[in-house]
């Protein structure tokens, strides 16, 4: 049992979650990974929806699991090629060098959206419009502002930037937006009582256990004002304000506002890798991810002969259901070495 072994591609959420389940069992794992620190977009944030609890700490947590003897972890290792060959699974990365194993496990997770591709939002053009990444990145030093250093008066947060488009050809829900945009209009006003929060929607998608009260006791408790319409265009005033045209489609009332700071709440796409590695075993699917064999106890499970998916390369998850695919990933995998 112990010469058998699994290649993990991506050392994320789901690919340090999967590679401590199978170590436990007694298989060796190669864990890859392209960057150079662990925990994928985990490490983007600082604190994770409904509950607040610190980022770094989940990060740390699921980090701290890879000591197990049974694991070899490569940082900065892109893997370029896969594919299954005199019955070893083999992964290539940029300099040519060769990973072999039993099985091969997908958990290339996911990029965001670039908000560049949405012109008219102005990201990238002026110096007030960011991304809801770059909104995290601020949060973390405890001070919000504006480019030119000042303390937003108003913040508008935007939903669905790069998520159900058909202009730029993403019709599917990144789940995670509406919940985020709550989160962080929450954290800027617990920071800045006195300033002005907005939050733009087309609907909220609440549906997750403890998100509908925060949705609420953003209302209550801080005062965020939710306003149903997407923002059409976004442009810079002279004094380096943001004004946005939208409609409030409760209303029916076209809206025009000045705000300090717009917040682009980007959405998940498939990342390179995941695109790349799913073609090459023609297991993609719709918008570059990864395609499983079925969502009814197959998700996990590809039409390649030893090759598992888990995480966001598939879909859209949050946290908690990302860790939960991996363990039944790697639950497959365990199954599925026992038999060969």
């Amino acid at each position: 049992m112990k010469n058998k072994s699994v290649i993990i591609i991506g050392a994320g959420v789901a690919g340090i979650e999967a590679a401590n389940n199978i170590a436990e069992n007694g298989y060796n794992v190669t864990l890859i990974e392209k960057e150079n620190l662990l925990g994928g977009n985990l490490k983007n944030y600082a604190k994770l929806f409904p509950d607040f609890y610190e980022a770094g700490e989940v990060k740390n947590n699921l980090i701290n699991k890879l000591n197990s003897e049974n694991i070899n972890v490569y940082n900065n290792n892109e893997i370029t090629e896969l594919f299954f060959e005199n019955n070893k699974w083999q992964a290539v990365n940029s300099q040519n060098q060769k990973f072999l194993a039993d099985a091969a496990l997908l958990t290339t997770g996911f990029t965001v959206f670039d908000a560049k591709r949405k012109e008219e939002l102005g990201y990238g053009i002026y110096d007030n419009v960011i991304t809801s990444l770059e909104f995290e990145n601020m949060y973390k030093t405890g001070k919000i502002t504006t480019k030119q250093g000042n303390i937003p008066e108003r913040i508008a947060f935007l939903n669905c930037v790069g998520s159900r488009d058909e202009k730029v050809g993403n019709h599917y829900c990144s789940r995670v937006c509406c919940i985020n945009a709550v989160k962080q209009a929450s954290e800027f006003k617990e920071i800045y009582p006195d300033s002005q929060a907005y939050c733009f929607y087309m609907d909220m998608r609440m549906a997750g256990q403890f998100y509908e009260e925060l949705y609420r006791k953003s209302q209550e408790k801080h005062n965020v004002i939710y306003i149903r319409g997407r923002i059409s265009e976004a442009a810079a005033t002279l004094d380096n304000k943001i004004q946005i045209k939208s409609e409030d489609t409760l209303s029916g009332l076209p809206l025009k506002m000045t705000v300090d700071l717009l917040v682009l709440m980007v959405g998940i796409e498939a990342s390179i890798g995941t695109n790349q590695l799913a073609s090459q075993n023609e297991i993609n699917g719709e918008y570059g991810f990864a395609k499983s064999k079925g969502l009814y106890g197959n998700d996990n499970i590809t039409n390649k002969k030893g090759l598992f998916l888990a995480g966001t390369c598939k879909r859209p998850l949050t946290i908690p259901e990302t860790i939960a695919d991996a363990k039944a990933a790697a639950n497959q995998i365990i199954k599925y070495l026992n038999q060969i």
